[in-house]
């Protein structure tokens, strides 16, 4: 199967209300424990549906610039308040004074915060017939934003943002026609908070694999952002090292948004900071770099132990094999 193609699971465009309306919801928890189960969460239904709705997205926002018309929906807006909530929060929290360079402890502080609150804000989002999943679906939210532990974010809590939101899909908050906004507006703010995030905390990469690793911190804008470019009559992969195309059109592309961010955290040759990168802008067009960072996405974060140990099952994303 190409890896451009609808894997069977979920996506937005199911009806996922009706079979949402069915279940019984439960309190997410790890299933993974060690290297064997990895094979479990590959047959997993959790895995097909995530995957799913990640294509879904990659194939609606093709070929689209951040700033094109989409619906917003009521979902949407609301959203956007429950980020902009998390925002805030940060402003409220400075960081301490304290004689390591990283890993500020403030951060635990704003994660206490969240720890506490995720349910309300969880709930303020669903439909007053879904409110029995918050519970089930916080988890999510709680998970996407760092480990308080050793203040380090990483691929998997971007992967346990995309659940969230695949979860909303499936107990139908979020529907078919919000595929744009899910991307360029809600999933766009988060990217901007969890750089606040790090930047205001000096948060470690988690699991960061130096300059040998796509970044330290995201991989889905740059999924998401490689598809926007597909077909894109002038900007080829080459020009996104060009610092004053970066300036020019990163407004319109996720893709580039990264690029600006690396550039203003990083210093010295992009060659070398940013190896990978660098040799993505050889390839010679956009649908290939797309379906290449869809084959490493897979390799690098969803078929590795130390990422998906972490990811936790539950009605709504199962542990339970595909059924045939």
């Amino acid at each position: 199967m190409a890896d451009s193609e609808q894997q069977p699971g979920s996506s937005p465009e199911d009806d996922a209300s009706d079979a949402a309306a069915g279940l019984t919801f439960m309190v997410p928890k790890k299933e993974i424990s060690m290297v064997p189960d990895m094979g479990k969460w590959k047959r997993s239904q959790a895995y097909a549906d995530y995957m799913g709705f990640i294509l879904t997205l990659n194939e609606g926002v093709k070929g689209k610039k951040l700033t094109c018309d989409y619906k917003v929906s009521e979902t949407v807006e609301k959203l956007m308040d429950v980020l902009d909530t998390l925002d805030r929060w940060i402003d409220e929290t400075p960081p301490v004074d304290q004689p390591s360079r990283f890993g500020n402890k403030a951060y635990r502080t704003w994660f206490s915060r969240l720890d506490q609150e995720a349910e309300a804000l969880v709930s303020s989002v669903l439909p007053a017939d879904r409110m029995s999943a918050a519970e089930e679906i916080a988890v999510y939210l709680r998970e996407s934003v760092g480990n308080p532990i050793r203040i380090d974010y990483g691929t998997g809590h971007e992967a346990a943002f995309a659940a969230f939101l695949c979860c909303l899909c499936k107990v139908g908050a979020l529907r078919v026609d919000d595929q744009l906004a899910i991307v360029f507006k809600v999933f766009k703010r988060y990217l901007s908070v969890m750089r606040k995030l790090q930047r205001t905390y000096r948060m470690e990469p988690a699991g960061s694999q130096g300059v040998w690793g796509l970044d330290d911190f995201q991989f889905l804008p740059f999924i998401w952002g490689s598809s926007q470019f597909v077909d894109h009559p002038t900007l080829e992969p080459r020009h996104f090292i060009d610092e004053r195309v970066v300036n020019e059109h990163h407004q319109d592309y996720m893709f580039l948004e990264c690029i600006k961010f690396i550039n203003e955290m990083k210093t010295g040759p992009f060659a070398e900071h940013s190896n990978q990168l660098w040799n993505i802008s050889a390839v010679p067009v956009w649908s290939k770099v797309n379906q290449g960072l869809i084959r490493m996405y897979k390799a690098e974060c969803l078929e590795k132990f130390p990422v998906i140990q972490h990811f936790k099952f539950g009605s709504l994303l199962s542990i339970q094999p595909v059924k045939p």
